[in-house]
């Protein structure tokens, strides 16, 4: 079976993920436990992660250094926290109790978030002759 370069960059995303995932969620967790409303908890766990992931995501799954991507970075974590709070809310709705809702939607969130990030984030420019 040959693994192609973009198989090979989601399972390194998926390798620093479980990193910044681990991360975050313990972020979440506490919060949670320290009585902080689910949609502020995922706030807090998502601005510090994004601080922590940029670098990592950036050199060890994109291989990029460039500081100005982090704006594109922003936007698409903002994108994820929206779609994080409303997952949640839906499965809180279900019934589902706090903690096991967060961990439900982790590696969907995951998915999404490397697909966001590889078609807008950190997309390879082609190079044309001058």
């Amino acid at each position: 079976m040959i693994i192609t370069e973009q198989q090979k960059k989601f399972l390194r995303f998926l390798a620093v993920g479980l990193v910044n995932s681990a991360f975050s969620y313990s972020v979440y967790a506490l919060l949670i436990f320290l009585g902080v409303h689910y949609a502020l908890a995922v706030l807090v766990a998502n601005v510090l992660g994004v601080l922590f992931n940029f670098k990592t995501t950036g050199r060890l799954v994109f291989q990029s250094n460039d500081n100005r991507l982090i704006f594109k970075f922003v936007l698409v974590y903002a994108s994820v926290y929206l779609l994080s709070v409303s997952s949640l809310k839906i499965l809180l709705w279900l019934g589902l109790n706090r903690y096991l809702a967060g961990a439900l939607i982790a590696l969907p969130m995951a998915g999404v978030t490397f697909t966001l990030m590889s078609r807008f984030v950190f997309k390879k420019r082609p190079v044309y002759p001058a």
